[in-house]
């Protein structure tokens, strides 16, 4: 069965309201934090209960366990022959997830190349026999997007800086990536819609504390 077969309909689900204190904020959201050592654990998948190490950064703030598995359970547990891009990868927690659920390819985008090195080191301690395509790059997301091929993808994953209002910016990027009923999902600390000419449809949505996280569908 294709990714594009095993994808929800275009019709739009209940609206989950998932709670969650402000301190479960996601990605690099609300306001800047400077942790000392840190972990990503994934929470399904052939890498489940792996344990990820998360670079010091300010800001940086992985999305939570809690919010990660509703989104997976949201697109099913099994990604194979799914195209991905995590555009804002910081800890790679997304791209990660849908790695370990077997999709066949993960590009994961992030501007500071000390994260991205983390990201790879933490790629190959996983996956020791080189048997799951994850590409890092270190590029800004959004020029990265406006270069991609169009209708590309299956799965966008956007988690941008909540500080510098990319939210729509964002969108419109990575809408056009797309293929027809592919999906986009997107953390912000409110809910953003996106222009109707994006031929976005609204599936899926939830909320952890200070962060809205919501699941767009590709109409045509």
């Amino acid at each position: 069965m294709t990714a594009q077969e095993r994808r929800p309909s275009g019709a739009r689900g209940k609206a989950s309201q998932d709670q969650k204190s402000p301190g479960g904020a996601s990605g690099r959201s609300a306001a800047p934090a400077v942790r000392g050592s840190s972990e990503v654990r994934i929470v399904g998948g052939a890498w489940k209960r792996s344990k990820l190490p998360v670079a010091n950064k300010p800001g940086l703030r992985p999305t939570p366990d809690r919010v990660r598995e509703t989104l997976f359970n949201w697109l099913g547990q099994d990604l194979a022959g799914w195209r991905v891009l995590d555009a804002f990868a910081g800890s790679g927690a997304l791209g990660f997830e849908a790695a370990s659920r077997g999709a066949a390819q993960v590009t994961l985008l992030e501007r500071d190349p000390s994260l991205a090195a983390q990201l790879r080191a933490n790629h190959q301690r996983l996956d020791k026999d080189g048997t799951v395509p994850m590409r890092v790059e270190v590029a800004d997301a959004l020029a990265w997007m406006g270069r991609a091929a169009p209708a590309s993808l299956d799965l966008v994953l956007l988690d941008p800086p909540f500080a510098q209002d990319l939210f729509q910016a964002a969108l419109r990027a990575a809408s056009r990536l797309l293929v027809p009923n592919g999906l986009l999902y997107l953390e912000s600390p409110a809910p953003v819609e996106p222009p109707a000419e994006l031929g976005l449809s609204l599936w899926r949505e939830g909320r952890a504390g200070a962060v809205h996280y919501r699941l767009f569908q590709r109409i045509g």
